[in-house]
């Protein structure tokens, strides 16, 4: 057998075989990948340039247009509308010479050659070892993540200077050759952004201590080159604004994401709020630069840079939405023991610095300090809080496996279609499913309201959906909605179902599932997923009126009240939701779904008839209240059962109870247990 594997034989061919379908498919991806990276640069670039005039690039033009303040024989800071140090005037002056429409391009194309310039060099810092894999795909991630995060698009949009830093620390640190020339780049960089100095003392603590001395001499010279070139503008910059203190615009702004603006957006003010500043970014500033050392020396230099910048983000004065690049490169980190543990930190990182912050929590009163400094309390807890894993943990390359259910035999010979969705059987990670809830319902929210077809279009299938009622004789909205308004206490019933229960029972199923039934949790997530999503479409291609907004049907609103069909008012409710996504019915489909779920998982039978009677006052409350007609709630059963099929189609059938059981007493199958390297 040995001579026969060595001689390529059967057994040598089939692994040579295996290996190069697997390099097809590796390199497939990469290719993939960097077309949806060269995708994502275009549209920036077509989304810059296609604006107006005056509407893009408004930094670059205050700086260097023909009214800009470097053209300006006074001080820069008149205005407190240049930003930059002293150092940084000097240098983008020459620009002014240069055509107004040249420039525009130039700095867009730069900025993003910049940027890519940025996922390469972070890639080739990675800690080793790194997997084939990671090594092929890491950096067309790396450059798309970069084009999508809130920092490079704000960049771009405004024509900031916010990349050039971040870049040059990570020249000095990962590629330039010889200590002195690195700690030149760092230090050229402090000079633009002085918070940066503060890579100095992770330098000296890492042993690097001429790149340390190199970058703080680098810094001096450059801010004693531009005191002597204007001495005024320095003077200005260092002293009456204390290193650009109160320039821009107001530092208690939610674009401010420091320690000082958090601390002003709380009513702080005056010399209390400056000592309690003083004193918490000397305490971000130790723990974050302690921890960097740590990890330094652990080999995880990029981790190390990365909680650096976060700590210089938190004590800066003013943190503008364009400098906090840091917060991304600390997705590099390693943070759980489980795998299902370890995407939790990358998925809030990427989450927070590619989404609104408005989509992160809900607009709760209650939650809006945690909203309003989301990405500083990111970069807090990168920078002193976070325990990353080092590389000698037996964690780190092997974290504990996730457990799966052993295939169920289908009906359908090519059921399931996806086989590498394997039912899992442990319980997921509870912050990352909030996490992913909360934006995915987000981002529902925004595709419905945007699914808006006019108000005309919507009556008109509203009078499509009438005809096809009457000619089936279920037009029933009007008799219905009539009998109940009659009846105060039914009225009354029905008003609150409509409104408490849309949401409170779906979430209910959710919690006791994910709670008592892993398994059942991830099956009914995500048909309830793919529902939603089925609902969405329905909402873009039949914009529908729902009863209650035909003017000619005579039908009452009972929730909302009399309503003005030119300029309808539902309080908080107008200007978040659309009123015209009516088909199909989420409301009966998501009563629907907990019914049917209920039904197949509730272990006694007055639990399963309990549950279906859900959907049952869901659909009168609906029909009752004017809210949809009775095909709309036709339309939510479709979609939900489309949700339960395709996730059959996709995953297979359902994990059988004793499967699931054995999973949730600690057992595992012997039928799919896998080597656990860290056993106990």
């Amino acid at each position: 057998m040995a001579n026969v594997e060595h001689s390529g034989g059967p057994a040598g061919a089939f692994g040579t075989a295996a290996a190069d379908t697997a390099g097809d498919r590796l390199g497939a991806a990469r290719l993939g990948l960097w077309l949806i990276a060269g995708l994502l640069a275009i549209r920036q670039v077509a989304v810059v340039l296609a604006t107006p005039r005056g509407e893009r690039l408004t930094d670059l033009e205050t700086w260097v247009g023909p009214d800009g303040v470097l053209h300006v024989n006074g001080s820069l800071y008149d205005s407190t509308r240049f930003t930059g140090t002293p150092f940084g005037g000097l240098v983008l002056k020459p620009l002014t010479r240069a055509a107004e429409q040249a420039l525009g391009w130039g700095w867009t194309f730069g900025t993003l050659v910049l940027v890519a310039a940025l996922g390469l060099i972070a890639v080739r810092a990675l800690p080793q070892p790194v997997g084939r894999r990671t090594s092929l795909l890491a950096a067309p991630v790396a450059v798309s993540l970069l084009m999508l995060s809130l920092p490079v698009r704000n960049t771009l949009w405004l024509g900031q200077t916010s990349i050039i830093p971040v870049l040059l620390v990570l020249l000095g640190c990962f590629t330039v050759r010889g200590q002195r020339a690195g700690g030149a780049l760092i230090g050229l960089a402090a000079a633009l952004q002085p918070t940066v100095l503060l890579f100095a003392p992770l330098l000296w603590l890492t042993g690097r201590r001429r790149a340390a001395l190199s970058t703080g001499a680098t810094f001096a010279v450059c801010t004693v080159l531009a005191w002597a070139a204007m001495p005024h503008d320095s003077h200005t910059y260092w002293v009456h604004h204390m290193a650009g203190v109160g320039l821009g615009g107001r530092a208690d702004a939610l674009a401010n994401q420091s320690l000082h603006g958090a601390l002003l957006r709380t009513g702080l003010t005056g010399p209390l709020e400056v000592a309690l500043f003083l004193a918490l970014g000397t305490v971000v500033a130790v723990l974050g630069v302690r921890r960097a050392v740590r990890y330094a020396r652990d080999g995880q230099l990029l981790l190390a840079v990365a909680i650096t910048g976060c700590a210089a983000i938190a004590v800066s004065p003013t943190a503008w939405q364009h400098q906090l690049l840091w917060v991304l490169l600390a997705v590099v980190g390693r943070v759980g023991r489980r795998a299902s543990d370890r995407y939790v930190w990358p998925v809030a990182v990427v989450l927070v610095m590619t989404l609104p912050a408005k989509m992160m929590l809900p607009n709760v009163a209650a939650l809006h300090p945690l909203r309003d400094n989301v990405v500083l309390l990111a970069a807090l807890a990168a920078a002193t809080a976070l325990p990353f894993l080092t590389r000698e943990s037996a964690y780190y390359r092997a974290p504990v496996p996730t457990r799966y259910a052993p295939p169920v035999p289908a009906r359908f010979r090519h059921v399931p279609l996806a086989p590498v969705l394997r039912r899992v059987l442990t319980r997921p990670n509870l912050l990352l499913e909030l996490l992913l809830i909360r934006v995915t319902y987000a981002a529902y929210q925004q595709v419905r309201l945007a699914a808006d077809g006019g108000r005309a279009r919507a009556e008109r299938h509203g009078e499509q959906i009438l005809s096809v009622e009457r000619f089936l004789h279920i037009d029933i909205e009007h008799a219905v909605n009539h009998a109940v308004v009659r009846a105060g206490w039914l009225r009354d019933f029905f008003d609150f179902y409509y409104e408490s229960f849309h949401f409170v029972v779906p979430l209910t199923v959710l919690g006791v599932l994910y709670w008592r039934r892993a398994a059942d949790y991830r099956w009914a997530r995500a048909s309830l997923g793919f529902a939603t999503l089925l609902a969405l479409a329905g909402f873009w291609l039949y914009p529908l009126a729902p009863p209650r907004l035909m003017p000619a049907l005579g039908i009452i609103d009972t929730v909302h009240g009399v309503q003005d069909f030119s300029k309808p008012d539902y309080g908080t409710l107008t200007a978040v939701t659309n009123q015209y996504a009516a088909m199909p019915s989420l409301h009966f489909g998501w009563s629907l779904w907990c019914g049917l779920v209920i039904a197949v998982v509730a272990p006694k039978g007055w639990m399963k008839a309990l549950g279906l009677l859900h959907p049952l006052f869901t659909v009168s409350a609906i029909v009752a209240t004017g809210n949809h007609w009775v095909l709309d709630a036709v339309g939510g059963a479709a979609v939900v059962g489309a949700g339960f099929g395709l996730t059959y189609l996709l995953q297979g059938p359902r994990v059988r109870a004793v499967t699931a059981a054995a999973a949730a007493a600690g057992e595992e199958p012997a039928a799919v247990r896998e080597k656990d390297p860290m056993p106990g």
